[in-house]
């Protein structure tokens, strides 16, 4: 019988968890207007607003070479 700490499923939801709070940080960071890098190929994050986003593209955290790729549902705030 397996333990808790060692089930796959107990692994699957640390790993989660963790890559969750990464991305969350990454996102608190671009957001307060400091340069941060995408952590695959080092270049600059930009941050693509509703307004500047094409009809292919929706608004987000993008780095030049498409490692990171965070797309995030800003309809809430568009109209503020």
């Amino acid at each position: 019988m397996t333990t808790a700490s060692t089930s796959p499923f107990a692994v699957l939801n640390q790993s989660t968890a963790s890559s969750f709070n990464e991305q969350k940080n990454l996102i608190k960071r671009v957001f307060k207007g400091k340069p941060v890098q995408c952590p695959s190929c080092k270049q600059i994050l930009k941050v693509i607003l509703p307004e500047q986003a094409k009809i292919e593209q929706m608004a987000g955290i993008y780095c030049a070479k498409g490692c990171t790729d965070i797309e995030l549902d800003m309809e809430a705030v568009a109209g503020l």
